[in-house]
């Protein structure tokens, strides 16, 4: 028995009054079969002369994005899902690359041939709305119960290069054994560095997914280290901490590949990742929670400690990365850190300062270069409880100000 949001029925109604076939392809129908939850729902159509006529059938039900006009493929947000509409097509490879493909669309296209062009058996199957039936020509039913990831045609895999970082991809996410035809071949196409023609980008989405959608993300170091791709993406092996926070994550898929990132990273490898992604800020947040790594105490529990962490990182991020880092052995450590970071107020943000510059303006100082000396000298004596409120703060400016370079303005 194969199901799919009932309210779809509205849209496949109106395509039959057409003579168009739907037929849902793809990760939905693998994630069905596999228990798992998608609100991406690939659908392909049969009998549809051209993408325009689509587009005009569809406009009753939301917005139409047609920005994959050349492969075939028309996009609308309906409800919660997303719906993505292509026509039966072959693929020719013409070029290098992942995107070295001529497209030739054909409504009469069979749906064996029109999936053909699949990577693997378990995305090649298809679920037949008005025949309500299962299309599993490359018998991925099976290879799903054998939990076996194959290739639909082994000689036409190695066209697209991006498929050795999928296999990689959905064996981790899956825990399906590689075929032995399809790990043989990896190997072959590794070795001729055919990664060399993916978009560095490219790459680096294929491995968040690996992280981010992998119940077990070291089925996944293993491949690669069996592959001999550990190295290139200089990844350490982490494989109990990264399986634990794969149990652990949080909704924020950033925040979620920083720890992931953090866990397989040394700050002395991080030029490889620099290749792969221009993420900036992942970069700058990578650096500072690797950094802080090799000096946290983590049986420190006072408040300077927490205060002067919180004006570095996100404390609640950061202890998500340590608790991982420590597998859970320091968990009720962290609780209490997190507890104690919760109260203070900073579990989000840091301390914030109670002098300022008009502070110092105020007590008869002219602006000046010392004024950012003066003002993190009192920003670490409030951390350190030297003062806790402003009438206190500008005590502690009196006594300062004896300080030579204060006396001199």
């Amino acid at each position: 028995m194969f199901d799919y949001p009932n309210k779809l029925n509205i849209i496949f109604d109106k395509l039959y009054t057409f003579g168009i076939k739907p037929i849902i392809v793809g990760g939905y129908v693998r994630d069905y079969i596999l228990h798992l939850d998608s609100k991406d729902i690939d659908i392909e159509l049969y009998g549809l002369d051209s993408l325009e006529v689509l587009e005009n059938i569809l406009t009753e039900f939301g917005n139409v994005n047609s920005v994959g006009k050349s492969f075939g493929v028309c996009k609308l947000h309906f409800d919660d899902l997303e719906l993505d509409f292509s026509l039966p097509r072959e693929d020719s490879k013409i070029s290098a690359g992942h995107k070295g493909f001529s497209v030739v669309t054909d409504k009469n296209l069979d749906f064996k041939t029109a999936a053909s062009r699949r990577d693997f058996t378990i995305n090649a199957m298809g679920y037949d709305v008005k025949e309500k039936k299962l299309l599993d020509p490359f018998n991925g039913l099976q290879d799903i119960d054998k939990k076996i990831l194959r290739a639909v045609d082994i000689n036409k895999f190695a066209e697209d290069p991006l498929r050795v970082l999928r296999a990689i991809q959905f064996s981790s996410r899956f825990n399906f054994k590689l075929d032995e035809k399809l790990l043989s071949l990896l190997k072959r196409l590794i070795e001729t560095n055919i990664l060399t023609q993916l978009p560095k980008e490219r790459i680096f989405q294929e491995l968040q997914k690996m992280f981010l959608k992998s119940s077990t993300p070291s089925i996944g170091l293993h491949l690669l280290k069996k592959l001999k791709l550990l190295e290139y993406f200089s990844f350490c092996e982490s494989y109990k901490q990264v399986d634990y926070f794969a149990q652990h994550k949080v909704s924020d898929n950033n925040i979620n590949t920083l720890i992931f990132l953090a866990l397989v990273y040394t700050k002395e490898h991080l030029s490889s990742l620099q290749q792969l992604t221009n993420k900036q800020k992942l970069h700058t947040n990578l650096i500072l929670f690797l950094d802080e790594k090799e000096h946290f105490d983590i049986d420190d529990d006072s408040n300077y400690a927490l205060y002067s962490l919180a004006s570095r990182v996100d404390i609640e991020s950061f202890l998500l990365y340590m608790d991982a880092y420590y597998a859970g052995s320091k968990k009720d450590t962290i609780a209490k850190l997190k507890k104690k970071a919760k109260a203070l107020h900073i579990l989000h943000k840091k301390l914030p300062a109670l002098l300022q510059g008009k502070d110092l303006i105020d007590f008869g100082l002219s602006p000046s270069k010392e004024f950012s000396h003066i003002l993190l000298a009192g920003y670490e004596a409030q951390m350190r409880g030297v003062f806790s409120t402003i009438e206190e703060a500008r005590e502690w400016l009196q006594t300062y100000n004896s300080l030579s370079f204060i006396g001199n303005n």
